[in-house]
């Protein structure tokens, strides 16, 4: 065996059983090489493949130290089962990884993180974020690339900038995500709504009003809807774009889930637009911590100069700290590695959600084809939603309607909401259980 191999392999070992603790300052390479009766070069080289496999990390004129690879934070206990909570679990945040990430971000950078960078974002995390693009097809040039403030700042934005249509109305999707129907509300923007069911959108109802209103763009999630959980067909999000280039209107796809997609041949609607009418938002919220606050906006050219104008004067621009440990983080590996483990977990959180509603519930239960973190049940009629809460509550089950997701004055859906992206999964079925006994409780219905 080589002597460099044998070297990693005993720090390997030191590190992971334990024994050098996270943050552990290494000894000299001087040191190192006297100890172990080897050239400088071999503890180098030894060293070089612990940093690449994102054991330790190294300090410019400090030396090397000890990365922690598990998340230790420790979160109160509770015996609640929690369908409402749709941030990631602590456990899945790759806390330590990042935070590696950070330090090799101003090793590299130093001074430059520490000014005003550009209101589009870091130049070189665009190359590597374009790229990383392409694994969703979505194939766009640099200057159609924005790091926003997480989405939230995009759609922000979106809704002040003016478009070339030079129309003022914004349809979204009812339910729909509740901080933009909230920003929506007090920004006082003129808005309008369309109902989305499980079975998906009226393409006659959305003709109409793409003909007869003044529609700026229509705000949509076409994969895992929030708070549905559901995705259009591929014959509805091109029929969806159809419409849009027909009668002038832009889409503003949010595909904030796109990282859990488990079927590779589904693609986003602007993989289809050939007429530049697709603006496409992504997060890393979701698959890494919703703390980064990073996003991504690709806009059509005759909209980046007044994008660019009006994010200028909202923030200058993004953290610069944060989208170089990203920038670090994707080209390491540590992302794919991140998002594969991560996909792997919340899908069997989803599998476990829909056949726990679909072992419990007495009538037939939708199931898409593709699901996610997110479930919905509709409830009947004459029940009384606050009566149901409460119970489920004494019993330390928490879950809520959809009242925050509607716009006022639009027909609201009496919806129960389930998300599984922080629920214990050993009492996830006995939660669904608990809710199904609630729903056929006589009690809980008006007279």
């Amino acid at each position: 065996m080589l002597k460099y191999v044998a070297l990693f392999n005993e720090f390997e070992s030191l590190i992971q059983n334990g024994r050098l603790k996270a943050g552990f300052k290494l000894p000299s390479i001087r040191q190192l090489s006297d100890q172990h009766q080897c050239s400088k070069s071999t503890v180098l080289k030894a060293l070089q493949e612990l940093e690449k496999r994102h054991l330790i990390y190294a300090v410019p004129k400090s030396g090397y130290y000890v990365v922690q690879k598990e998340f230790d934070g420790k979160s109160e206990p509770t015996m609640d089962i929690d369908f409402v909570t749709s941030a990631p679990a602590w456990n899945q945040f790759p806390y330590h990884d990042f935070q590696h990430c950070i330090n090799k971000a101003i090793d590299t950078y130093q001074q430059e993180l520490f000014i005003y960078g550009t209101a589009k974002g870091l130049p070189s995390l665009i190359k590597v974020i374009q790229k990383q693009l392409e694994q969703y097809q979505v194939f766009a040039k640099e200057e159609q690339i924005f790091i926003t403030s997480g989405v939230q700042q995009a759609l922000s934005l979106l809704t002040l900038i003016p478009f070339p249509n030079e129309r003022t109305h914004i349809l979204v999707e009812q339910p729909s995500y509740h901080l933009f129907v909230e920003q929506l509300k007090a920004y006082k923007i003129s808005v309008l709504g369309i109902e989305r069911t499980a079975e998906g959108i009226d393409l006659g109802e959305l003709e109409r009003i793409f003909r007869d209103q003044e529609i700026k763009f229509f705000y949509t999630m076409p994969r895992f809807h929030n708070p549905l959980g559901t995705s259009y067909s591929k014959m509805e999000r091109v029929e969806i774009l159809k419409l849009a280039v027909k009668y002038g209107v832009y889409i503003v796809e949010d595909d904030y889930l796109a990282d859990f997609e488990e079927n590779m041949k589904v693609d986003p609607i602007f993989s289809e637009d050939t007429h530049n009418m697709v603006i496409y938002l992504k997060s890393f919220s979701k698959i890494m911590f919703p703390g980064l606050r990073i996003g991504v906006a690709v806009l059509p050219k005759p909209l980046t100069d007044s994008f660019q104008l009006y994010k200028r004067t909202a923030d200058i621009d993004s953290s610069m700290i944060s989208q170089a440990a990203l920038e670090i983080y994707i080209k390491s590996g540590m992302f794919k590695h991140h998002r594969n483990k991560v996909r792997l977990s919340y899908s069997l959180r989803a599998n476990l959600l829909y056949d726990a509603i679909e072992k419990h519930s007495a009538s037939g239960f939708y199931r898409p084809a593709s699901i996610c973190m997110n479930a919905h049940i509709i409830l009947p009629h004459r029940l009384n939603s606050t009566y149901l809460i409460n119970n489920l509550q004494n019993q330390q089950v928490l879950v809520e309607t959809m009242g925050q997701n509607y716009l006022d004055g639009f027909p609201q859906g009496k919806i129960l909401k389930l998300n599984v992206s922080n629920t214990n999964i050993q009492k996830l079925d006995h939660g669904i259980a608990l809710i199904f006994k609630e729903l056929n409780n006589k009690e809980n219905y008006y007279l």
